[in-house]
């Protein structure tokens, strides 16, 4: 240091910090030697907190507002340096100042997806990311635990190890949580607040205080995200052959206004009355017309049969009869229908065992005439 910096050193009389950076928690105080003059003034401003260490020792702290530094305002500092009876002398002692304003909108997010089982999508990977909010709570800690003897401790040198403890308690907060991942953007209020209380104490082991944290967002992961979009959309679309026969109708009328497309004219027409059969055969039919097969009767059980082995069917009652009729089908005959846990013997089944009693019995042979 040059002579003009020493000579400006000892006429120092006001120690003050104007910060002017975004992201600096704490500033040592910068002045020849270390060395303070008697009755120098001390500057303390709202939003920031003054610290004396003397020989790598926490003296006394400072709330905002103006000091002049005497004994009486000193009393720590003054038993260390073992002064009795007063002093007027220069002295050397460290200052740091620390800035407790509140540090907003601190990015975490997760630098590898949470693997957690979900209930509907079974094993899956998530990620998540938000925001959190700190200030310095307690300098003297600050100073002991991370800051040591840096000149300039910002944000950045504490922020990752920040994060990672964010991420681990998060992680393990969110796996355990057993919210379906569907449901989980109406947890985010809940889970901010449960994560916040859980990582704080750690938070304060650094002489921080963590003011504010929030989930901003939980996500899937883009196959799984393109999975749900398919499934809401089959959902929107309801009756998939109408749907497709909407389709057809809008494909023949752009056929119909672009006869010189790329299908030509000829495949255009060709691909029209195709179109169009297969919507005559899709709608229902107008004036009395009948399907071919009737639809099954609704409530009617269908029933299936083990025989020689083979599972057949299902059977309606009517085709049931139609098996006890040509003796394949007896009350010793397994069946197993809608309901019914295990397979069982017709005759042990009551709705099935009354077919055979509406079967008339094998007509007796006629006894020869004598």
């Amino acid at each position: 240091m040059g002579l003009i910096s020493k000579i400006r050193g000892e006429f120092i009389d006001i120690i003050q910090w104007l910060d002017d950076s975004p992201d600096t928690l704490l500033y040592r105080f910068e002045r020849y030697e270390n060395e303070i003059k008697y009755g120098a003034q001390l500057v303390v401003r709202e939003s920031q907190v003054a610290v004396f260490v003397n020989e790598g020792q926490i003296a006394d702290v400072y709330s905002p507002g103006t000091y002049t530094l005497e004994t009486k305002n000193m009393p720590i500092l003054t038993t260390l340096k073992g002064w009795k009876y007063g002093f007027h002398s220069p002295f050397k002692v460290e200052v740091y100042f620390a800035n407790t304003r509140q540090f907003t909108d601190r990015k975490w997010g997760t630098s590898n997806p949470i693997m957690m089982r979900d209930p509907e999508f079974g094993p899956i990977r998530l990620r998540a990311f938000g925001n959190y909010a700190l200030r310095v709570k307690d300098p003297a800690e600050l100073i002991r635990q991370v800051a040591g003897t840096d000149s300039r401790f910002s944000t950045e040198e504490i922020t990752e190890q920040l994060k990672n403890i964010i991420i681990t308690r998060f992680s393990d907060l969110l796996a355990e949580s057993g919210i379906p991942a569907i449901d989980l953007a109406t947890q985010y209020d809940e889970l901010s607040a449960t994560v916040e209380k859980k990582i704080a104490d750690e938070f304060t082991e650094y002489g921080i205080e963590l003011t504010k944290f929030l989930v901003e967002n939980i996500s899937f992961p883009p196959e799984v995200e393109e999975a749900i979009d398919k499934r809401n959309s089959m959902g929107v679309i309801g009756n998939l052959d109408r749907y497709m026969q909407y389709q057809s109708a809008n494909a023949m009328q752009s056929a119909a206004e672009n006869p010189g497309g790329a299908a030509g004219e000829g495949i255009g027409l060709g691909m029209g009355f195709a179109m169009a059969n297969q919507m005559v055969k899709g709608f229902p039919q107008q004036g009395g017309g009948a399907q071919e097969t009737p639809p099954p009767i609704p409530g009617e059980a269908r029933v299936y049969l083990a025989i020689k082995g083979e599972r057949k069917g299902p059977f309606t009652q009517a085709e049931l009869q139609a098996q006890i009729h040509s003796g394949e089908f007896t009350p010793e005959t397994l069946v197993w229908k809608t309901g019914m846990e295990n397979w069982r013997k017709a005759a042990e089944v009551p709705e099935i065992a009354r077919l055979f009693s509406s079967v008339p019995p094998p007509i007796p042979e006629s006894e020869p005439q004598k």
